[in-house]
């Protein structure tokens, strides 16, 4: 896709995992995850020549992760009975973004979640249109 514009944003989260395939990781721990939010989409807006609002998209980004900085998701009612990977954090961020941001972007989000230099998870998906 043509144009890109990315913001950035951390959280600080506790969770655990069900499952054997977990090893230690069933035991709480803590993430510090780098948030990066990408609208991609194939024209600039007329007359501002911007893919998105930067401002907008930092603001939108802060306000999701807002709910789960500083949480132990397995406390959290929207998780009971899952698994919280990264990549299924992914998930949830980017349609959290994307619903909020429908009336302020066409195009394509990505969501990655860096939990290090070492290790990264990703979702790519539409935005949610009107």
């Amino acid at each position: 896709m043509g144009y890109s514009l990315g913001v950035r944003d951390s959280i600080m989260i506790a969770h655990s995992f069900k499952g054997a395939e977990f090893g230690p990781a069933q035991g709480v721990h803590g993430a510090t995850y780098t948030v990066d939010c990408e609208f991609s989409s194939l024209n600039l807006v007329p007359g501002s020549n911007w893919v998105v609002d930067i401002g907008k998209a930092l603001e939108v980004l802060s306000d999701v992760l807002s709910v789960y900085n500083y949480k132990n998701l397995d406390d959290l009612e929207e998780f009971k009975g899952q698994n919280t990977t990264t990549e299924f954090m992914c998930k949830v961020i980017h349609d959290k973004v994307s619903w909020r941001m429908k009336e302020h972007v066409t195009g394509d989000l990505k969501i990655t979640l860096h939990e290090s230099h070492k290790a990264w998870a990703s979702y790519s998906g539409s935005i949610q249109s009107t």
